[in-house]
């Protein structure tokens, strides 16, 4: 079975096979300095970069540095041996040969083979976690879409009606501006992004409310999410509007439902009343004996969306001041003398 070698790490980091850790670590400091983008501004210097931190990662530990020799036939060349340690090896070998050929003579005791099989399905284990962990790294450097992001406003009724512009505040994670996503700077972490390469970072963002919107509705707003990765386009950003409930307005479709309060004089003597707006001021003309909850439809006053108009539908509800006058209190008292009609009369019958 035939692998594709993989780049040869002791070349990038100019050492030889058999140097040490410590000479690996040296050679890593010395181009690290010499090719960090923030020193070298060639073309070329982040991918000599990148391939730097690759091999020294790959090299600096001794289980990775073995796998790495075995998967490409890299073995550490055999020292030369003196002429004291040649005739130390013949006499080893002689006296090996001996007590073969004496082990030979008797039967040789049962012994297990040895696991090749274990053996060789390790070294394809190995191979095929090798395999999967280029293909991530390989992976990783497409181009990547940023991640969206979600969050949540809440607005007035002036806004439904007026339409609006918003700022807010969003987080979203960003590459870090220090190590430029390399998560590494002489050797070392980041300090600034603690080696993960990205950062988090809150953004302004002007949103833009249209007439009409509906509670709970959903504004996407393209490119204003995550920064994406190796080119990738930013995530978008998902806004979940709500629409502010403690008021007197509320919306159904294209209509306007507003509660207006009306004093008892204005009920009974049906009176005109002007009503504040968000467009201004309109008048209402109450008839007499008006009753609390009753309603009162002003076509062409709702919200205007997709070239057709909604209604304002008002509800007035009588309410009385809470600091009557003295004056007030005697008149209250004068209506009541004055007064003939029993409105409870027909509870029970109507009920």
């Amino acid at each position: 079975m035939a692998f594709n070698k993989l780049e040869n790490f002791y070349e990038i980091l100019e050492v030889s096979v058999d140097s040490s850790t410590a000479q690996i670590k040296a050679a890593y400091r010395k181009l690290a300095r010499k090719y960090h983008p923030d020193i070298n501004k060639s073309p070329d210097a982040i991918e000599k970069f990148k391939k730097i931190s690759q091999a020294y990662e790959t090299l600096s530990n001794p289980q990775t540095r073995e796998q790495y020799n075995i998967l490409n036939g890299i073995f550490k060349p055999e020292k030369t041996k003196t002429s004291s340690q040649k005739a130390e090896e013949e006499y080893k070998n002689t006296a090996k040969n001996t007590r073969t050929t004496q082990q030979e003579q008797t039967p040789p005791p049962k012994t297990e083979k040895p696991a090749k099989k274990n053996k060789s399905f390790n070294f394809f284990k190995y191979l095929w976690a090798k395999f999967k962990k280029n293909k991530r790294a390989k992976d990783n450097k497409k181009p990547q879409k940023g991640q969206n992001i979600t969050t949540d406003i809440t607005i007035t009724p002036e806004e439904v009606i007026t339409g609006s512009k918003r700022i807010i505040n969003v987080l979203t994670t960003q590459t870090c501006p220090k190590c430029h996503g390399h998560r590494f700077i002489n050797g070392g972490k980041c300090t600034e992004c603690h080696g993960t390469g990205e950062v988090s970072k809150r953004k302004k963002i002007t949103v833009t409310i249209p007439k009409g919107i509906k509670d709970g509705a959903k504004l996407r707003l393209k490119h204003e999410g995550g920064i994406g990765k190796n080119g990738g386009l930013n995530g978008d950003l998902y806004i979940n509007v709500k629409i502010e409930t403690k008021t007197k307005i509320h919306f159904d479709k294209q209509n306007i439902y507003y509660n207006v309060p009306i004093t008892p004089f204005e009920a009974a003597l049906g009176e005109e009343i002007k009503i504040p707006t968000f467009d201004g001021i309109i008048k209402l003309k109450l008839p007499k004996n008006t009753c609390s909850g009753q309603k009162f439809r002003i076509a062409g006053q709702g919200i205007k969306k997709n070239g057709k108009t909604g209604d304002l539908i008002i509800t007035v509800s009588i309410e009385f001041s809470k600091d009557l006058s003295d004056d007030e209190i005697k008149l209250y008292e004068k209506l009541k003398n004055l007064s003939k009609d029993d409105v409870r009369k027909n509870l029970i019958n109507e009920s």
